[in-house]
């Protein structure tokens, strides 16, 4: 049991470190073609998209589920949104220390320097590794995809869709979106650990 799940966290770092080669490799071609195919009422679309998939809303829906969730009785649910909310913290809080280190100049900043800046600083031009909207949003429905598996995946295009609209309006490159979606996946996979999988062994073993 030991040996095969170290093989899969194997598998998963090769996967991850690929996708991220790639996304890099791919930064600027992705970047020109996002330009050469914008048009104002896709934009307006997209801006909506990456307006409502900042974590605030992300939030708000989690609260709700969870209030909903406790009123009904239901304590397999409450822990499920209960640890939706916790990771979306986790990776939000993550994301926002890895973007204060690690400056990057957003696509739509004209400079020459692309990484490199004001560390440490509040500038929005130069925070653009990761991708927060990416990292929360993917941290958030990945404890859903573990927890409840088809459920999760209903929700999976939503992400995905707004890792686009962020590299349409030029917030983001290619490989920020992928990076952050690799530290939401990460994030998920701790807290669904700990907070769901190791509490539902827990009551397995009493209840038996």
């Amino acid at each position: 049991m030991k040996y095969s799940a170290v093989f899969y966290w194997l598998i998963g770092i090769v996967i991850a470190a690929t996708a991220i080669a790639v996304s890099f490799h791919f930064d600027e071609t992705v970047r020109d073609f996002m330009m050469q195919h914008q048009n104002p009422t896709m934009r307006n679309f997209m801006r909506y998209v990456s307006l409502l998939g900042n974590w605030p809303l992300h939030a708000a829906a989690g609260l709700v589920l969870l209030g909903l969730a406790w009123r009904r009785g239901s304590k397999k649910w409450t822990r499920i949104f209960l640890a939706m909310l916790l990771v979306m913290l986790l990776a939000g809080v993550a994301g926002t220390v890895i973007k204060r280190t690690i400056p990057r100049a957003r696509p739509s900043v004209h400079t020459e320097i692309r990484w490199g800046g004001p560390r440490f600083s509040s500038k929005y031009e130069y925070q653009s590794f990761p991708s927060g909207h990416v990292g929360a949003s993917t941290a958030f429905f990945g404890v859903l995809i573990i927890a409840r598996r088809r459920v999760g995946l209903w929700c999976l295009p939503i992400p995905i869709l707004i890792g686009i609209s962020r590299m349409y309006l030029g917030a983001h490159h290619l490989s920020d979106v992928v990076c952050a979606a690799v530290l939401g996946i990460l994030c998920a996979l701790v807290v669904g650990h700990f907070l769901l999988l190791t509490i539902e062994n827990r009551q397995s073993k009493l209840e038996t």
